[in-house]
């Protein structure tokens, strides 16, 4: 199994499996943006590397004041974390829950966090016949027994979304039961913004919710790490007293000024080109007797065709230099799951070819 540590993406872990150098690999385990970095990041690291001499910014203005004015939110509403990553460590540093609710199928990281910091974690499951998504009922439920609970907006690895009613009510329910509502929204920048369910505007409304989000995957710097929290600023102030000084990295805070620089040619880009990808992807994964969920994000969770296991054919796969996620290990779903990133036309092409070849000409040991 390649996700020894817990995700996808591990390309050492690959290269010790199969024997392929990292660069060699085409890589659907981990759901980064197939444009790769906007050209003004580009140009911006490599005008900026003599600036490693100096210290990075430990207040993160720039970066803050930038994210302010393009989501329209107060800079002290923002903490910037070394991915989303550190943006849910620090909640959980600052806010101290006991008990952590979560809902599983989901993002590995909210229970190897919540656990690492001494609380104890709960959990429902998602039902298959609403895509993995669990009913509001039972989220509420789970909400009267934690402190805090972790929620994915879209939720990986089935990509989908809870709506804004739904979101909503749940915020309410925070407000009244005294418990935190963490809404992990790392890939919704992938959804077009009239389709996002997303509280940002009404944030105001619940000081017991907050938002997470990357900028890792969408404007493709997993390598630097960067992601950021949007909350009360006594949510704030409680999660910047955990953080360690100078913990994102001074490129970094300067790849996210530019990001945010890059416009909105690089965002409808984007989205045009997942949308339709996604659509041409689902066709062909269906066609070779797959089933997929109908996420909006930037990646598909696929049922293989029995008796495949997803372990089995990310071996294979993986000998023929690609890489997908096995979703086995996820509570509530089956040994027959993967999760495959939405890549490039000739990427996905090259995907559905080497599935075919396996499915048609080998077996499992």
């Amino acid at each position: 199994m390649l996700e020894r540590y817990g995700h996808g993406g591990d390309l050492e872990s690959a290269t010790e499996a199969y024997g392929l150098k990292g660069d060699r690999f085409l890589d659907f385990s981990a759901n980064i943006n197939p444009l790769g970095p906007p050209q003004q990041v580009l140009q911006q690291l490599e005008d900026s590397l003599a600036s490693i001499i100096r210290y990075p910014d430990p207040g993160h203005r720039k970066l803050k004041y930038r994210l302010g004015q393009k989501l329209s939110v107060n800079e002290n509403n923002i903490c910037i974390g070394n991915g989303a990553a550190e943006c849910m460590a620090l909640i959980l540093l600052g806010l101290h829950p006991q008990k952590v609710g979560i809902i599983e199928p989901c993002f590995s990281e909210y229970r190897q966090l919540s656990e690492q910091f001494n609380a104890e974690v709960y959990s429902v499951l998602g039902r298959k016949d609403r895509d993995w998504k669990a009913t509001i009922e039972d989220i509420e439920e789970l909400m009267q027994q934690v402190d805090l609970l972790f929620i994915g907006q879209p939720n990986n690895p089935n990509g989908v979304q809870y709506t804004l009613e739904e979101l909503r009510r749940l915020a309410d329910t925070a407000e009244h039961q005294d418990t935190y509502l963490v809404v992990d929204e790392a890939f919704i920048d992938f959804i077009p913004p009239q389709q996002q369910a997303t509280l940002l505007s009404e944030l105001v409304n619940y000081p017991r919710t907050l938002l997470v989000r990357s900028m890792t995957k969408f404007y493709a710097i997993p390598g630097l790490r960067l992601g950021y929290t949007l909350a009360h600023p006594d949510v704030i102030r409680s999660m910047k007293s955990k953080q360690v000084t100078w913990s994102v990295n001074g490129l970094a805070l300067l790849a996210g000024e530019a990001a945010l620089e890059s416009g909105e040619e690089f965002e409808r880009s984007t989205l045009e080109l997942i949308c339709s990808e996604r659509a041409a992807l689902t066709h062909g994964l269906t066609e070779l007797g797959c089933s997929v969920s109908p996420g909006e994000a930037n990646f598909l969770l696929v049922r293989l065709p029995d008796p495949w296991i997803a372990i089995e054919m990310q071996r294979k796969l993986g000998m023929r230099g690609i890489l997908i996620r096995s979703c086995a290990m996820y509570p509530g779903l089956e040994q027959g799951h993967i999760r495959v990133a939405v890549k490039a036309t000739q990427d996905n092409r090259r995907l559905l070819q080497e599935l075919r070849h396996v499915l048609e000409h080998e077996v499992q040991e």
